[in-house]
């Protein structure tokens, strides 16, 4: 059970862009969770936060390697974070995923800083980071050219 939630159901163990694979997987949650309201939202990005943080930990010892490629669940809550009380639409959807993968694999100041470590915190927090990021970016975005 923890390593199908960390792998996002074996999506994690697709070949060569594991994250990017996680993030295209996230994108039919985001879209069920945008249309129940935003409560219902919250409520799914907190619970699926904390299942993260819980199973990290224990996916990296089954998969013997610190925040191995094949945990994606972090990439599924940095993306939720990032498209959070954006309109489900196509358009939206490939802003988002662009902008949370370009800061997910560069990186930029704080999130590198946050994904040293060893635990489920570690694993989660520069993906939380990045999402943060990604959606004040979103937001600029869609209030200049929305």
């Amino acid at each position: 059970m923890i390593l199908a939630l960390a792998t996002w159901g074996g999506v994690g163990y697709l070949p060569y862009m594991p994250g990017t694979w996680g993030t295209l997987a996230a994108l039919p949650l985001w879209y069920l969770l945008a249309r129940c309201g935003p409560f219902s939202y919250g409520l799914g990005v907190a619970v699926l936060m904390v299942l993260g943080l819980l199973i990290a930990g224990p996916a990296q010892e089954y998969l013997g390697r610190t925040d191995h490629p094949a945990i994606v669940v972090d990439e599924v809550v940095g993306l939720l974070i990032t498209l959070a009380g954006v309109t489900p639409s196509w358009e939206n959807a490939a802003l988002g995923f662009i902008v949370f993968r370009t800061l997910d694999i560069f990186k930029p100041g704080p999130i590198r800083w946050l994904g040293a470590g060893s635990g489920g915190l570690e694993v989660m927090a520069d993906d939380v980071v990045a999402g943060v990021l990604g959606r004040v970016i979103i937001e600029i975005v869609l209030v200049f050219w929305g």
